[in-house]
């Protein structure tokens, strides 16, 4: 068989991989923009105070048992943004958004919407450290990090989900703008950009 052959094959056995991959993303991206409404819908305004928030592996974030025993062993090792909060008078370890977690002070009061034991948006934060990064040092402007700009995209679709969920629950409909909207902000956070 000729090189250009054996090449040819190799091309196409790689154009159907990249074909498959893309349609499972977006059938997972689908199924997350789900998830995620659902969450907001179910969502409850809470007063906490944050008491201290680490990046940890989920079997050492002391979450209930019942959140182990569901959670596959595979994801068990991953990190997690943690946050132990005081909520009225129990301290509870609660699993944060990655958009939201830069935002979420220590040893500050914090009204954040709730989905059971994950944190899905701050609405406002009392007695907060400036621990935030200055965006200017020199008079020059940071360039943002891609993870940043990733986080600020998050924030901004989190916020529409949770607007969207308020707005489903009053009964209102989207405008053909929002969707479209909707789909410009999706398709950046799926790149990356």
């Amino acid at each position: 068989m000729p090189w250009w052959g054996i090449l040819l094959i190799v091309i196409a056995v790689i154009i159907i991989l990249m074909i498959i991959l893309y349609n499972v993303g977006t059938k997972l991206q689908k199924k997350q923009m789900e998830q995620k409404e659902q969450m907001a819908e179910a969502a409850q305004p809470m007063t906490m105070l944050i008491i201290d928030k680490k990046i940890l592996p989920m079997k050492d974030a002391g979450l209930p048992k019942i959140v182990m025993e569901q959670t596959p062993k595979r994801y068990q090792k991953a990190k997690l943004p943690i946050v132990k909060a005081k909520i009225g008078p129990q301290i509870m370890n609660l699993i944060c958004d990655d958009a939201i977690y830069d935002q979420v002070p220590t040893k500050g009061e914090v009204k954040a919407m709730v989905s059971g034991i994950y944190i899905l948006s701050i609405k406002s934060v009392r007695n907060k450290k400036n621990n935030q990064p200055e965006e200017e040092t020199n008079g020059k402007k940071k360039k943002k990090s891609l993870r940043a700009r990733q986080a600020e995209y998050q924030r901004q679709l989190n916020d529409e989900i949770m607007a969207k969920a308020q707005n489903k629950k009053k009964g209102k409909e989207k405008t053909a703008e929002e969707i479209k909207k909707d789909k410009e902000r999706a398709k950046k956070i799926k790149d990356g950009i």
